[in-house]
């Protein structure tokens, strides 16, 4: 428990240095700001009566002061040389690639293992209660037992938080932060987040679902289709921050994309359950999660604008503008419910009955749920200045925190 507290602080220092600027644009999940968040926490430790001034005056003229050489010989000192294979989760590599693996008896343990924060667990709940209520019909299980949901629950929830936490990361490159605030142009989060960095950031889950022999080709396939889905994130999304033109084949893909989530788990349910891929299933829910985020896109149109990630109706009003944009969204959600009632006519009359009756469930519970309400779509007022919307939301925000002080 120690460690999992030691590896949240670590990222929230990690979040408080990209708010600030201080994070190494150049570091490329090289470790360097995780070894500068860790430095951070060790100077606010308590130590005698140095005061936290006191220790940064010290650590200051210690840094004029040292070299390599004098490193290396403290290294010697400490006797450091040739641990490194024995570094616990508490030296900070959090989500950072392992292929140490220890062989005992029939079981396999991974030294140190992939790891999720709180928040992305939090955030990953309601996913995983709308798969186990949406998907798990498609498998045979009744969400009514308990039994079917908890046998299955610890693959399911430590897979969707560490996509949730990877999405996070990708997230943070992506924020816009005012310099000089409030009178200077928004300028990009310097966050190194790139391809490779998040597909090395896989490596954990990907050897992990192996080892417990649920691995398949399309599995490592979908989980790639996740680094794709980001890596396009940051491309569309940097280009809207600069105004530069985007493709409409970079954003069907992207969108296409973005519920591979939603595909790992369900390609490890037919692992978990040793049941055959069900190819016109899986066609017919592709279609269906591609209306889902259509509808999400909508109902978080707003924020998506504020945190600059990606959303279909961001851009289709930038490739389309303001007044085409609807009308060519509509035209695509058509084309979609079309190909849905196609495979809905395909699959069991029952199984067919038994999710349309859970979208309708989903759609009166309302939120942002993952449902479609099909037939009916609701297009909200388009930001036609999204710097401008981000900015009066900023002063908005910073207005109630002041009077509620």
């Amino acid at each position: 428990m120690e460690a999992l507290l030691q590896l949240e602080k670590v990222q929230r220092v990690l979040s408080l240095m990209g708010s600030r600027g201080l994070s190494d644009p150049a570091d490329d999940g090289g470790g360097g700001d995780r070894f500068l968040a860790h430095f951070l926490l060790f100077m606010v430790q308590p130590f005698d009566s140095l005061t936290l001034e006191k220790k940064i005056l010290l650590v200051s003229e210690l840094l004029r002061e040292v070299n390599s050489d004098t490193i290396e010989e403290v290294q010697h000192l400490a006797n450091l040389e040739g641990t490194k294979a024995d570094q616990d989760i508490s030296s900070g590599h959090l989500l950072r690639p392992t292929k140490k693996f220890k062989m005992n008896t029939d079981k396999l343990t991974i030294h140190d293992v992939p790891m999720i924060g709180f928040d992305a667990m939090t955030r990953a709940n309601s996913t995983l209660e709308d798969f186990c209520r949406s998907y798990f019909i498609f498998h045979g299980l009744d969400i009514d037992k308990p039994q079917a949901v908890f046998k299955f629950l610890p693959f399911l929830s430590f897979t969707e938080s560490y996509i949730y936490q990877l999405d996070a990361s990708n997230e943070d490159s992506l924020l816009l932060v005012p310099d000089n605030y409030p009178s200077a142009v928004l300028e990009r989060k310097k966050i190194a987040s790139t391809e490779a960095s998040l597909s090395d950031m896989l490596d954990p889950l990907d050897n992990l679902l192996q080892c417990q022999g649920l691995m398949t080709d399309q599995l490592r396939n979908e989980l790639k289709s996740g680094i794709q889905y980001w890596s396009l994130e940051r491309k569309l999304c940097q280009a809207l921050s600069r105004n530069d033109k985007i493709s409409i084949e970079d954003v069907m893909k992207a969108i296409h994309l973005k519920s591979f989530d939603y595909r790992v788990l369900n390609l490890m349910m037919y692992q978990l359950t040793g049941q055959q891929v069900n190819e016109l299933h899986m066609e017919f829910l592709s279609v269906s999660e591609f209306l889902v985020e259509i509808s999400d896109d909508l109902y978080d149109y707003e924020d998506d604008v504020i945190n600059n990630t990606f959303n279909i109706l961001r851009m289709f009003t930038a490739i389309y503008g303001p007044l085409d944009a609807p009308k060519m969204l509509a035209k695509s959600i058509g084309e979609a419910e079309e190909k849905y009632e196609s495979f809905s006519k395909k699959l069991d009359p029952s199984l067919s009955g038994s999710y349309w009756r859970r979208c309708e469930e989903a759609t009166r519970e309302g939120g942002k749920i993952s449902s479609h309400t099909y037939g009916t779509w609701n297009i909200p007022p388009l930001i036609r200045d999204e710097e401008s919307f981000r900015r009066d939301r900023m002063n908005k925000d910073d207005y109630s925190a002041v009077t509620i002080r």
